[in-house]
């Protein structure tokens, strides 16, 4: 059940879409999606493409997908086909980070929702299972920059389970990970011993458990979160295994782009898009194409979350 401060807040401030309000009502199974993703991970059409595969998946498990965005300064919970073309289509779309929030609901803006964000924004409506590519982190070279992600202090902090494929292999994946353990932040490994590197299935690190179970990711989730221990659960799925990325091949040109970044002196939340948008086109877009199919996968692990969680909580 939402607390009251966030009930409060649903007219204001949210607005969810009549299936999604009835599917949380009754307990249903739903899934969150950011929609960063649609407005700077990808181009258009593969953006509005991927977008809707990803609901697609997650319906065809049972479950309903909610995309979140801010539309003219209102959290939606749950995008039209409309509104998906929209965030597609329309360039200059703010990317929304926790930081920005304020301002930009204040300003009546739009914007894309983060990992980040869209942890917080699916908390207010009552979702708790989110799926995406893959986390942010500690950035390479963070001892300089001091870039480290707001997921993860959104992690630290906001009762979602996040299905991602690790972290993205532009990070410092081992202080990525330390820096969850510190937040007290557990990483499971949906069939899998070894963090997922994004494009590759291993990174090199080990995730904190295994799990080959969507029941038993459940139940932990609801023995977490009853226990009062704050902060969401990182589920690394790694990338189907025909679709993974030769390892030295896209470290090889993670490196080089990463080293272009900096040559540029790209910054702060404009790094990722700047890299990711890069990497396709060195790789010859395989990385599109991988990205998009790890984005699948993690919709279908995350809707069948959802579903034994949904039947945990109703019993």
């Amino acid at each position: 059940m939402m607390e009251n401060q966030e009930l409060n807040l649903l007219g204001e401030y949210v607005e969810i879409t009549g299936e999604l309000a009835l599917a949380l009502k009754e307990g249903k199974a739903v899934v969150a999606l950011e929609s960063t993703i649609i407005s700077h991970g990808m181009s258009y059409p593969q953006n509005i493409e991927s977008a809707k595969t990803s609901e697609r998946v997650i319906r065809e498990e049972g479950a309903i997908p909610a995309t979140i965005a801010i539309i003219a300064g209102k959290i939606k919970i749950g995008l039209d086909d409309e509104e998906l073309e929209y965030f597609g289509k329309t360039k200059g779309i703010a990317k929304a980070s926790r930081r920005d929030m304020a301002m930009i609901i204040a300003r009546k803006l739009d914007g894309a929702t983060t990992v980040a964000t869209t942890m917080l924004c699916a908390k207010l409506a009552g979702i708790k299972v989110f799926a995406t590519g893959g986390i942010g982190g500690v950035h390479r070279h963070a001892q300089e920059t001091f870039d480290i992600s707001a997921d993860l202090m959104e992690l630290a902090n906001t009762e979602v389970a996040v299905v991602c494929a690790g972290a993205k292999s532009i990070l410092d994946i081992g202080l990525t990970l330390e820096y969850l353990e510190t937040q007290g932040v557990p990483v499971i490994g949906y069939k899998t011993s070894d963090f997922p590197a994004f494009y590759t299935r291993k990174s090199g690190f080990a995730v904190d458990y295994r799990s080959d179970s969507y029941a038993e990711i459940a139940l932990a989730l609801k023995t977490k979160w009853d226990l009062g221990l704050k902060g969401g659960m990182v589920v690394a799925n790694p990338i189907p295994v025909e679709y993974e990325m030769d390892y030295d091949f896209i470290t090889e040109a993670t490196n080089r782009v990463v080293a272009l970044a900096f040559e540029k002196g790209v910054r702060g939340k404009e790094m990722t898009p700047f890299i990711l948008a890069n990497l396709h086109e060195v790789t010859g877009n395989k990385s599109l194409f991988a990205n998009k199919e790890l984005v699948y996968s993690n919709a279908r692990v995350a809707a069948n979350i959802a579903i034994e969680l949904s039947k945990i909580l109703k019993r």
